[in-house]
């Protein structure tokens, strides 16, 4: 089923709008899940070749649109949700539209067994609310959260 979704979101509708981000990313943006039939049956390069066939899919599609700028895909791990996220932007691969840190990676295999290997998602145990003194995460100092993996892709003009 999960492979099914992949390939889907090379069809599904597209926006390049640099003026308005937020049209792009509700329009643009996908949450991928998988079930446990899928989890242990699919492999990490079964996933990726899914994603590749996406890009030239969805890189077609900007070129027809005649989108002269910027253009890129990506997909990471949201490990709270347990889900796979992509997306396509009028960005560059270093402008994601994340609130954190993130790095752009030409791995996407790490980020797929992150995923496929993810067996609890969105379930957080107590003791990882703890800070590491023991005290509650209220009273504990903020701390940034370490940057995570983004699969980047060109699909602009400028891509091969």
């Amino acid at each position: 089923m999960l492979l099914t979704w992949i390939a889907d979101v090379a069809d599904e509708p597209l926006v390049l709008k640099p003026t308005d981000q937020r049209v792009e990313r509700e329009t643009n943006t996908w949450w991928l899940g998988a079930e446990d039939e899928d989890l242990r049956a699919l492999s990490v390069p079964e996933v990726v070749a899914a994603f590749e066939r996406t890009v030239e899919g969805i890189r077609l599609r900007v070129r027809e649109m005649g989108f002269a700028g910027a253009a890129t895909f990506y997909v990471w791990h949201d490990e709270q949700a347990g889900q796979l996220r992509c997306s396509t932007g009028s960005v560059a691969a270093d402008k994601l539209p994340f609130g954190g840190a993130y790095v752009p990676t030409d791995d996407l295999g790490a980020v797929i067994e992150g995923f496929l290997r993810d067996r609890a998602p969105g379930l957080v145990a107590w003791s990882d609310l703890e800070a590491q003194d023991g005290r509650s995460e209220q009273t504990a100092p903020e701390t940034e959260a370490a940057p995570f993996p983004v699969w980047v892709r060109s699909v602009g003009p400028a891509s091969h």
